[in-house]
């Protein structure tokens, strides 16, 4: 047996071990990879930060600009040549790489750049008055180039009343200064595209190439999490939109900064960690062999008896004394099991006793409580009755008053009745569910709760099942009675509809009413006995009878939607389980009919 033990815990050990390398390998994957997201978004967000500065500058530089009177004086020409000559000087003032002047229909007059120059008709269409907020910095895709320009209005005299003259623009390439600083940041290649190209990037040439012919959406698009192969290398890259565009007819040309993290570092981590755990596994493993063919030789016989004891007390057998031979662990783990019998033993006694105490003190004081009620009321209006000086009106009235009372009281004695045979044998027949439904209704119309509400049935047809119909009846009179109780204190007029529906593996009989909704604090606990969403209308018996009625008949109530103005009950009945109801009538049938001589 000891052998018989050792080989497949071998196996299993054996078995954990590459399990245990496989799990802390994901882990680390997982991690990995975890962090390298967490280093991108440190990017976007580096980029973020220097490209707020960046801004902040911007609008300073264009609001210095716009308030120099020279500049002011030149603009009152409106001639755009004098224009164009007088706006290199304040350009060269200003120290910006790109400087514009617009005229006052935001129309551009003149533009100077640093470096190639760049496509008149493409900084006119990037710089309409009408694309963006004056002042607010925008980033425009001109050429090979990505600029960075705040824009800023010139007035003649105070902004609030002053002759509006145009606008000044300045600006800043995105440039591999910037590149570098996100790249430094995050210890990651960095990238600025625009429309599928690689305008700036901290990439060598080959893997620049490589990047534009791999990306795909990465240069186009909000990318996250994306592998790509460059070179020899793997890299995790994103992407993120740098603004909204202000071409809305071009999407494709916005700004994309792409990032992009080797996975070399976390590559050379991962496998020292395979290598340590395996030799950790196989050290662990040969000696983990040595100990358990040892210990299998004390534990065998002993643990067998554990193991007795434990199942006799999973089965409720309080009585099972278990032996203390063996080891001295396993006399010691012998002894608090038995402990643990002895205490589980005497608290199961205690717990039954308290139950049985408690479930008679609520149900002791329900009923006093219901009794009382429902009794003064008879004795009040009695005694009104007998007064010689009230109406006959006042005295149906208060005839009424004492019917609705002995509905009540009979209503709970009836529950409390059903209640203590619940669980007993059912007394199932082949009957009509229509029929059913419709006996309940009426005797629901009947009470007084059922009085001036309106109960529309749905669906209703000639299916027939095997049902305890009596019982099930109950149950479904229990939950219309609640509908229309509810229905009553809803803001409209009250409605109850009930709606039987067939499938092909159950049969449902869903009840809806128009109330208030049942509170949250009573959901969780609607269903036990003697819980009650108002107490002056019911004894908290009536759901726990449906719910326990439909369990026998193997299925179940629940309480399918709350709202305000809609709640929802649902009896549901498995059509397996009402079929065996009807084998079981049947064999007992037979049986029944069967001679004495032919038993035998």
């Amino acid at each position: 047996m000891r052998t018989t033990l050792l080989i497949p815990l071998v196996v299993l050990s054996f078995g954990c071990t590459l399990l245990s390398l496989l799990v802390i390998r994901t882990i680390v994957q997982q991690q990995t990879k975890a962090d390298l997201a967490s280093d991108l978004r440190h990017s976007v967000k580096t980029y973020q930060n220097i490209q707020r500065q960046q801004r902040e500058l911007l609008a300073r530089e264009s609001a210095l600009l716009a308030d120099l009177p020279s500049l002011k004086s030149l603009m009152t020409t409106y001639d755009p040549r004098t224009i164009a000559d007088g706006g290199i000087e304040f350009w060269q003032v200003s120290g910006c790489d790109f400087f514009a002047l617009l005229d006052q229909n935001g129309k551009l007059i003149v533009s100077y750049n640093r470096g190639a120059a760049l496509d008149r008709s493409g900084v006119a269409h990037g710089l309409e008055a009408d694309r963006h907020k004056p002042g607010e910095p925008i980033l425009l895709s001109l050429g090979d180039r990505i600029y960075e320009i705040a824009t800023q209005p010139l007035y003649f005299g105070p902004k609030e009343h002053g002759t509006f003259l145009g606008s000044v623009a300045v600006g800043y390439p995105i440039d591999e200064y910037v590149a570098r600083e996100v790249s430094e940041a995050a210890a990651a290649q960095v990238a600025f595209a625009v429309n599928g190209r690689v305008v700036v990037s901290t990439l060598g040439p080959g893997l620049q190439q490589q990047l534009i012919a791999r990306g795909g959406d990465l240069l186009q698009i909000p990318t996250q999490d994306k592998k790509i192969q460059l070179g020899k290398m793997e890299y995790l890259a994103a992407s993120e939109r740098l603004t909204t565009s202000v071409r809305e007819e071009s999407p494709t040309e916005i700004p994309q900064l792409v990032v992009l993290k080797s996975f070399e570092q976390a590559t050379q981590l991962l496998n020292r960690v395979n290598r340590w755990v395996l030799a950790l596994a196989l050290a662990a493993l040969v000696v983990g062999s040595g100990m358990m063919a040892s210990i299998l030789r004390n534990l065998t016989r002993p643990i067998g008896t554990l193991v007795e004891g434990t199942r006799a007390l999973a089965q409720g057998n309080f009585d099972y004394k278990l032996s203390e031979d063996g080891a001295s662990e396993i006399r010691e783990l012998s002894r608090a099991f038995e402990r643990m019998r002895i205490q589980l033993r005497r608290t199961q006694r205690e717990l039954l006793d308290s139950e049985r105490l408690a479930t008679i003190g609520r149900m002791a004081s329900s009923i006093s409580h219901d009794l009382r009620h429902y009794l003064s009321a008879m004795y009040a209006n009695a005694e009104f009755m007998s007064g010689v000086n009230i109406s006959q009106s006042e005295r149906e009235e208060l005839m009424l008053e004492v019917q609705t009372a002995v509905q009540g009281m009979t209503d709970l004695l009836d529950s409390l009745l059903l209640f203590t045979q619940t669980g007993r044998a059912l007394h199932p027949e082949c009957e009509s569910i229509t029929l059913m439904i419709q006996r309940a209704v009426n005797m629901v119309r009947s009470h007084p709760a059922g009085r001036d509400v309106k109960i529309t049935l749905n669906g209703l047809s000639s299916l027939e099942v095997w049902v305890d119909a009596k019982k099930l009846g109950r149950a479904v009179y229990n939950l219309l009675l609640n509908a229309c109780q509810a229905a009553k204190r809803g803001q409209g007029p009250a409605a109850v509809t009930l709606t039987l529906i067939e499938s092909e593996r159950s049969i449902q009989i869903r009840i809806a009413d128009n109330g208030p909704g049942v509170p949250v604090l009573v959901r969780q606990k609607i269903f036990l006995p003697f819980v009650s969403e108002s107490r002056e209308s019911g004894t908290g018996l009536g759901l726990t009878l449906a719910q326990q009625i439909a369990q026998e008949h193997g299925g179940g109530i629940e309480l399918e939607e709350t709202t305000a103005g809609n709640t929802v009950f649902t009896i549901s009945l498995p059509r397996a389980a009402l079929q065996a109801l009807g084998v079981a009538v049947e064999k007992k049938t037979s049986v029944a009919h069967i001679p004495v001589h032919e038993k035998g």
